[in-house]
């Protein structure tokens, strides 16, 4: 089983939050204030507030998020639909953590059809960013997610990744806040493609509201 670059991987993530809270344990963590995400703009360039949709308690039991956002969105002009979901974390030193869309997606019924990356300029940020792209399906229902997780001056797609810097910012900076987001485009008649443009059109529209929310 050591051999196994699953295993490995595993046991690497596991060291790493290991060495996190041995090292982070003894020192104070620095916590950025931030604005309740209630209060995230109703209005984000063509896109107007179309219905908030709060989590159920026991929801948000098991995630443990010092905040959260599940509001749907839609197009002025199109009239088409997105769900953005965003969860904040303050800390994650006490094992709170943000669930992958990758675990939970599956856990209500959604299987995945397409799991890759996508890279794409955004405003406000010097270098293109990558994200996750996940198409999922649930019996002829079909949807385009695009998720990443943002902590201050970075955009990280990869689970592995936000790992190793919670670990490296733990460290460095005692911080470990972070945020998921995620933007969910059902998949109409004109099909995936253009949902997927649907989402990235309003993720580009979205991100100066994300930069002027989330702590630097």
């Amino acid at each position: 089983m050591t051999k196994s670059p699953y295993v490995r991987v595993v046991t690497l993530i596991l060291l790493l939050q290991a060495i996190a809270f041995y090292a982070f344990a003894w020192r104070s963590e620095t916590v950025p204030p931030v604005e309740p995400l209630l209060l995230f703009p109703p209005v984000i360039g063509e896109w107007l507030i179309y219905r908030d949709l709060p989590l159920e308690k026991e929801v948000l039991e098991v995630l443990r998020a010092d905040d959260t956002l599940n509001r749907f969105y839609v197009n002025q002009t199109t009239k088409e639909l997105v769900d953005l979901y965003i969860a904040y974390f303050r800390t994650q030193r006490y094992g709170q953590a943000p669930h992958s869309p990758k675990n939970c997606l599956p856990g209500s019924g959604w299987e995945p059809v397409r799991e890759d990356f996508l890279t794409l300029r955004v405003p406000g940020w010097d270098a293109p960013i990558t994200v996750n792209r996940y198409v999922v399906q649930h019996g002829d229902q079909k949807s385009v997610v695009l998720y990443w997780y943002q902590s201050h001056s970075r955009v990280i797609a990869s689970e592995y990744s936000a790992k190793f810097w919670l670990v490296a910012d733990s460290i460095r900076y005692r911080r470990s806040d972070t945020a998921l987001v995620r933007i969910v485009v059902p998949v109409g008649p004109a099909g995936t493609d253009v949902a997927e443009q649907t989402g990235v059109a309003f993720l580009q529209a979205l991100f100066p509201a994300l930069l002027r929310q989330l702590p630097l």
